[in-house]
């Protein structure tokens, strides 16, 4: 049924938190509005980040981009290796791969970072494209990353059989937007809450539960 399967990255491929957290928490005290409790800063997780500032420390759109800019200093520095792989994700991959499904990502993340991300994993060869957001803030929506992986795969005129992956609202609701459906994780960052009021295809608990939800 499906000829293709698009993945979110953060929370989804990886355990990301700790290293956008903090670098969250390195920018927010940039900006005046300190966060000591990093748990509170997991929202930020997956969402594009110009709006979750701007959303979380009340700031309009031009503080909000000094915020994002902090946000890369320390990032793309130390942030971004402050991550690993979820145990089995190389072996979903593989899976997919052997039964002839094409792969990509889709992260509202820089796809520069996106990029050096699964190159310091040694992912990227599971991948026919790697599609993220553009550092100048364009292309942040997840439907619209996700319209970008469909044209680059040469799939816009068959959703039907495009599959994504994710661990968030909006990578549900991004999917549903571009006219496809999505499978939601629940060992990402979502909440439990939060992914059944989104109404994904289907919500699984474990990377073997979605080598499952395949076979």
């Amino acid at each position: 049924m499906y000829k293709a399967v698009l993945f979110d990255l953060d929370g989804t491929l990886t355990e990301s938190g700790e290293g956008i957290t903090k670098s969250v928490q390195y920018a927010l005290e940039k900006i005046g509005r300190p966060e000591p409790d990093l748990d509170k800063l997991k929202i930020f997780i997956g969402p594009p980040l110009l709006e979750q500032f701007m959303k979380y420390a009340d700031v309009d759109e031009e503080t909000g981009r000094e915020a994002v800019a902090f946000y890369r200093e320390r990032y793309s520095v130390t942030g971004i290796y402050e991550n690993k792989v979820y145990p089995g994700i190389p072996d979903v991959l593989t899976y997919l791969r052997r039964e002839g499904y094409l792969l990509a990502v889709a992260s509202s993340k820089p796809e520069h970072y996106v990029k050096q991300i699964l190159d310091y994993f040694q992912l990227t060869e599971y991948f026919n494209e790697i599609v993220g957001s553009e550092l100048s803030g364009n292309r942040t929506k997840k439907s619209q990353v996700i319209e970008e992986a469909l044209k680059r795969l040469n799939l816009e005129g068959h959703r039907d059989q495009v599959l994504m992956v994710g661990d968030r609202e909006h990578d549900v609701l991004g999917a549903r937007e571009a006219g496809m459906k999505c499978v939601a994780v629940s060992f990402g960052y979502g909440t439990e809450e939060e992914l059944l009021g989104a109404k994904p295809l289907q919500i699984v608990n474990s990377v073997r539960e979605l080598i499952d939800f395949f076979g």
